[in-house]
């Protein structure tokens, strides 16, 4: 299984939101968080990420969920709870993809993260994030990556 050292995350003017959901129900997260971003006038410069903070076997899955956007100055009512980084960044990473049966398949990667880093005998600083990607070619991808030290 490949496991990318020293990898890393770097986006700038970020919003998140924290959610609670049924696992299978993300996109109904991504979506909404999308929609509150657009109605306030806000438009994605890049790819949605978002970081797991919950284990992933529970019922309900806690996640934040973090879209790039294209402005740089941000003001939204405080009962949105919507947070916003003019930078966001995380080095010292260990990063592995998911390409394909991404429902069996991201188990089986997110616990190789935990693995590795009890073998190696290292230090988790950071949750999972998972990043969605899309190939030149139209294909959908995640990388999975965890902060160490």
């Amino acid at each position: 299984m490949m496991i990318v050292k020293d990898h890393q995350i770097a986006y700038r003017n970020v919003a998140s939101k924290y959610y609670r959901f049924l696992p299978e129900e993300i996109d109904l997260a991504i979506q909404d968080f999308n929609e509150i971003l657009s109605d306030y006038g806000f438009h994605a410069s890049g790819a949605m990420f978002f970081s797991i903070l919950s284990d992933p076997t529970a019922e309900i899955m806690t996640a934040e969920v973090f879209i790039p956007l294209e402005e740089s100055h941000f003001t939204i009512p405080k009962e949105e709870e919507i947070k916003f980084r003019s930078y966001f960044s995380i080095s010292r990473m260990l990063m592995t993809r998911v390409v394909e049966d991404v429902e069996n398949v991201s188990q089986v990667k997110y616990w190789a993260l935990f693995d590795y880093i009890k073998k190696h005998e290292l230090t988790q600083k950071t949750p999972i994030f998972v990043e969605v990607k899309t190939t030149n070619q139209g294909v959908s991808y995640s990388e999975m990556s965890i902060g160490i030290l």
